[in-house]
């Protein structure tokens, strides 16, 4: 449950601050530990992943959703 948690927090800093040593640097304030700094980096670019497969889907003439 705390990795859901933490995985939670690193990708909604990531979201709202768009760099991956935002983030990196928000966890270092809320004094947590135990993740690194290419854990930060992974998680943040799983958003990525996600947010250009939303992008690249397919749409047809009438906009909707292939």
């Amino acid at each position: 449950m705390a990795e859901k948690a933490l995985t939670a927090v690193v990708q909604e800093a990531y979201v709202h601050n768009g760099s991956t040593r935002s983030v990196d640097n928000r966890v270092q304030a809320m004094e947590m530990s135990g993740i690194s700094k290419s854990h930060v980096s992974r998680l943040c670019g799983e958003i990525d992943d996600k947010a250009k497969a939303f992008l690249d889907r397919p749409i047809d003439a009438a906009g909707r959703i292939c």
